[in-house]
């Protein structure tokens, strides 16, 4: 059945296609920050995962093209595999449900190296599914057509891609939503679970699409892999070489000649055009090792920035969407303007000219980058390092008090119902507070375990003073949202409620927990309990990335009087100074990728394409590693130091690919195969006229 001129089927494909992308680039937006704060791994270790779980995903589609090309075809090969991919998803979705092992209900999982566990097997399983269909479902709707519909074809390959962009946009704008939302059975937490069950219903949603499909589709049986073939070639000439290296067997004019005795000249031909382009794409994996980082550390990086764009407030992941939308206006900016208006300029800007910009400029969005991360470090607090501890002072009371660090370490003065910021000090080297406040005085001896910070609370009554020392339990800058506790300066225990959020009972001069709230709007404050019946107020307007202690101080005829200490200072680099490197990066892909497929395929025959386009997921896949391998290696501490690293790097390997480019001869892949076949008739003439000159010496 057709429609409009095409086959009905491709309909069922192009809305497979879109739920597919969005179930991919919607699990991906999200993954670095649920490492980071729902597993709770460090940016570097969030870093590798991430990018070994791209690496996987670009390693599998040769698998996947060799499992359909060689065994099940290509329809049985998408529906096992997206199956695969379903699970995967699930998995996912199932792993990043915290009340899963949150036995106490505090908020954190209990068992977190099950969720690690459940994590990885759904990132094996997504890997396989994503990777493996992915040469599959562009190939299957090509074969829908007949060999007369050449122009329906390439509108379908358009609106494919289309579906791929769209997929992508929109999954990357509403998961970051999803996850911001607060969800949860016994405490609300940032909603992982929602923002990896979408895609995984997307996935299921794909796969019932496609299999509905079923009988429409035109099935073309296995038929073998150019690859395999491509590689037996090659493994034969290099045995065969390597068992005549004497000098008595005549050289050969190319090591692959040495397959003539098994292999015929057209493919030994092949294989040689293949290997020439394949010999450039060698320096190619650096720029993915930079362009892949937009989904780790460029996402990081938004974590500590402000997102607040007026009426709208952007999450840190949502950032990602700046390069689909780009690439959207760029592609046909660049081939309709730019490109014309070079050409009208007499400038030469071949297809390896064009791959060598892209690389400078991606070195450049890194230099960017690192300019953005210098103002960032700047705003970001310093955490108690190994054998450390950092103590911040509340003084509670109505007297200054003067608060000593034993032995002789430091003094400090607090006036009443004021703080001092966070102070660092060496462990082992502190043993004793000495706090003087009025005519009173008192020592408390202290032992740290270390590397955390402590808020120090005084309150000096009539006979005493009252010194409690609390563990903050903070260690790093909350992600784009922020951090409120309550400490409870009244006789009696109050009940606390910001907002929706219950603090629960908070006993006099104790604090309760941190709880997560989004920034940009303020809350009600409720407290009730004691001699309190019901006391109210509206907080501050919150920032982004603050976290903030609220001292509950009095309530006079039900109105509250709260305190307000900050703990960490909120974010003040606004995320719009990472649109530049955004730009810059997109403007880099325009030319880059765009063009290297392009200059790929026009330097090899059309039955080489699979072989070309695997060695270019090969170089993703690799980027991918190169990110780990220079990650492992680098004892940088600072982050500006390590874009810098990359962006040299990049300008290195550019340098190397501009002379390996100046050197390039271009072919015509047409014409060499027109002269083998011409060739190849030729020689197949003489053979003919030496036989008939064979048969007339026989009569004579």
């Amino acid at each position: 059945p057709t429609c409009a001129g095409y086959p009905l089927s491709i309909f069922f494909i192009i809305i497979n296609e879109f739920c597919e992308r969005f179930s991919y680039y919607g699990m991906r937006a999200v993954l670095v920050l649920y490492f980071k704060y729902f597993l709770q791994w460090d940016d570097k270790l969030s870093t590798t995962i991430y990018h070994t779980f791209v690496a996987l995903c670009y390693f599998t589609p040769i698998l996947g093209a060799l499992i359909a090309d060689s065994w099940l075809g290509k329809f049985l090969t998408i529906v096992s595999l997206s199956f695969v991919y379903t699970v995967g998803q699930a998995v996912m979705a199932v792993s990043s449900i915290n009340d899963l092992t949150d036995y106490n209900r505090d908020g954190s999982p209990d068992n977190v190296q099950l969720h690690i566990a459940l994590s990885i097997i759904g990132l094996i399983l997504i890997a396989l599914g994503t990777g493996g269909i992915k040469p599959c479902v562009s190939a299957f709707g090509g074969d829908q057509f007949d060999d007369d519909q050449e122009k329906q074809r390439s509108t379908f390959f358009s609106i494919f891609y289309l579906s791929i962009n769209a997929g992508s946009l929109i999954s990357t704008i509403i998961t970051p939503i999803l996850r911001a939302q607060q969800c949860g059975i016994h405490s609300k937490q940032l909603c992982y679970p929602l923002a990896f069950g979408v895609p995984a219903a997307l996935m299921a949603i794909s796969l019932v699409v496609f299999i509905a499909g079923s009988r429409m589709y035109k099935k073309v049986k296995p038929q073998g892999n150019i690859m395999i073939q491509v590689f037996k070639c090659v493994g034969f000439a290099i045995r065969n070489r390597f068992r005549h290296r004497s000098k008595e067997f005549p050289k050969r004019e190319h090591w692959l000649d040495w397959a003539s005795e098994k292999y015929d000249k057209q493919l030994i031909a092949q294989t040689k055009m293949v290997l020439k382009v394949l010999f450039l794409y060698i320096p190619l994996p650096m720029f993915w090792a930079i362009f892949d980082q937009q989904g780790s550390r460029w996402t990081l990086q938004a974590t500590t920035m402000d997102g607040n764009f007026g009426a709208i407030q952007i999450q840190p992941d949502q950032m990602q969407t700046v390069n689909p939308i780009l690439i959207i206006i760029m592609v046909p900016v660049v081939d309709t303007v730019l490109y014309p208006l070079i050409k009208k300029c007499k400038i030469n800007f071949t297809p390896l000219r064009k791959i060598t910009v892209g690389m400078f400029l991606a070195s450049l969005a890194f230099v960017a980058a690192a300019l953005v991360q210098v103002q960032i470090d700047k705003t970001i607090p310093v955490f108690p390092a190994d054998g450390q501890s950092q103590i911040k002072i509340i003084n509670l009371g109505t007297d200054n008090a003067i608060v000593q660090f034993q032995p002789q370490l430091q003094n400090v003065t607090v006036k009443s119902m004021e703080s001092v910021s966070y102070m660092t000090f060496e462990t082992s080297r502190l043993q004793s507070l000495n706090i003087i406040s009025g005519n009173k005085t008192t020592t408390k001896e202290i032992k740290l375990p270390g590397e955390n910070r402590h808020t120090l609370g005084i309150k000096a009554h009539a006979t005493d003073i009252v010194a409690r020392l609390l563990l903050d339990n903070v260690t790093s800058k909350p992600e784009g949202n922020n951090l409120i506790r309550f400490i409870n300066n009244l006789p009696d225990p109050i009940n606390v409620t910001l907002g929706d959020t219950y603090f629960g009972k908070v006993m006099p001069l104790s604090a309760s927990d941190y709880n997560v709230f989004p920034g940009g709007r303020d809350y009600v404050i409720f407290a009730s309990g004691g001699l309190l019946t019901y006391c109210s107020d509206i907080s501050e307007r919150f920032a982004f990335g603050s976290a903030y202690t609220i001292v509950i101080n009095k309530c006079t005829s039900g109105n509250l009087t709260a305190i307000y200490s900050e703990d960490i200072p909120p974010n003040t680099v606004h995320m719009a100074w990472q649109i530049p490197q955004y730009f810059i990066l997109t403007c880099a892909e325009v030319v880059f990728s765009v063009t290297g497929l392009e200059f790929s395929y026009s330097q090899a025959p059309p039955n080489m394409k699979a072989v070309l386009q695997a060695g270019w997921l090969l170089t993703v896949a690799v980027g991918n590693i190169i990110v780990l391998i220079v990650t492992g290696a680098s004892k940088l501490s600072e982050k500006w130091a390590e874009y810098v690293l990359f962006a040299a790097l990049l300008l290195v390997v550019c340098v190397i690919f501009a002379i390996m480019a100046y050197f390039y001869t271009y072919v015509d892949p047409n014409e060499i195969e027109a002269q083998l076949d011409e060739d190849e008739k030729q020689h197949k003439k003489n053979q003919d006229a030496h036989e008939k000159q064979g048969e007339v010496v026989s009569r004579m």
